[in-house]
């Protein structure tokens, strides 16, 4: 047996009864928030730029955005709101050839000492081979919750959507649609969530040859200079915390109501397909980190 395979085998009915559950919610209020913005948003209006402004360029009257990193800057971008439960989704086509050594992230982060972050982070490759995603959560500012996978396709041919959809009771991470990561509320066993803090989106290319590309042992070619990623059809059906969180917790209450069982059913199926057969790194399974596996790990 497999070592995601083990990791699987050790699941109780009641953890996928409880995910279920959490599902049928995150399915329904995920269409409907408080104040939502809807339709793709222009890049010019809706981001400010970060970094060096030399390396990020603005393209198709705003539908689109490139992000370059060379041997002087990287680049990024943040948007003006902040958003608290909902769908945040981004287009994103990746790198192309040896991007060996680059991370382009795309994430929700809110502002305090004590954050909160949704991360995807796309760890470049040496030529021919494939993409590392790894996605961590932090929650009250604590991170190390890291979980890498394979993509089953190249992401540097065409855009693809990358999603979080965020309730009060369940983070899921998605890739063109399958989810590929859950992250419960533990709250009532002591685990901070992430239901208390606004966050804005992100994004950003950079050096993170110390240890993005085989743990660091291979660096930046800068050869290949600039490394190009490119961002497009931004959507947030979510709610906007425009300084106050009430009236989106009101509407994150109001609109937890049950959905399609068997869509949520199928929900839990593709989280498991990915486990199975893309996943190489879980900070759950990671004995030498974590011999006391962290509080929300009691699933695995």
């Amino acid at each position: 047996m497999s070592r995601p395979q083990e990791i699987l085998s050790q699941r109780t009915n009641s953890v996928v009864v409880q995910l279920l559950f959490y599902l049928l919610l995150l399915i329904f209020s995920a269409q409907s928030n408080s104040s939502p913005t809807t339709g793709t948003a222009n890049f010019a209006e809706e981001f400010l730029v970060t970094g060096s402004a030399s390396n990020v360029h603005i393209l198709d009257g705003g539908q689109r955005l490139q992000l370059s990193l060379d041997q002087l800057f990287g680049s990024g971008f943040a948007s003006k709101n902040k958003y608290l439960f909902g769908n945040i989704n981004m287009k994103i086509k990746l790198v192309p050839g040896d991007s060996a050594g680059t991370v382009t992230a795309y994430y929700l982060s809110s502002e305090a000492s004590n954050h909160d972050e949704f991360d995807f982070e796309f760890l470049g490759n040496l030529s021919g081979q494939p993409y590392v995603l790894q996605t961590n959560v932090y929650a009250n500012g604590v991170g190390g919750r890291e979980q890498r996978i394979y993509l089953w396709f190249d992401p540097t041919t065409d855009f693809h959507t990358y999603t979080v959809s965020w309730t009060k009771q369940l983070v899921l991470f998605q890739v063109d649609g399958t989810p590929i990561r859950a992250f419960e509320n533990n709250e009532a066993q002591g685990v901070p969530y992430t239901d208390k803090q606004p966050m804005g989106v992100y994004g950003s290319i950079w050096n993170g040859d110390s240890w993005a590309t085989q743990g660091g042992r291979i660096k930046i070619n800068w050869d290949h200079a600039p490394f190009i990623a490119s961002f497009s059809n931004f959507e947030a059906n979510a709610c906007v915390a425009d300084g106050s969180i009430s009236a989106c917790n009101a509407a994150a209450n109001s609109d937890a109501k049950p959905s399609s069982t068997s869509l949520a059913a199928n929900v839990v199926e593709k989280l498991h397909w990915v486990e199975e057969n893309y996943m190489i790194y879980n900070y759950c399974t990671d004995m030498a980190r974590y011999p006391k596996p962290p509080v929300e790990c009691s699933n695995y």
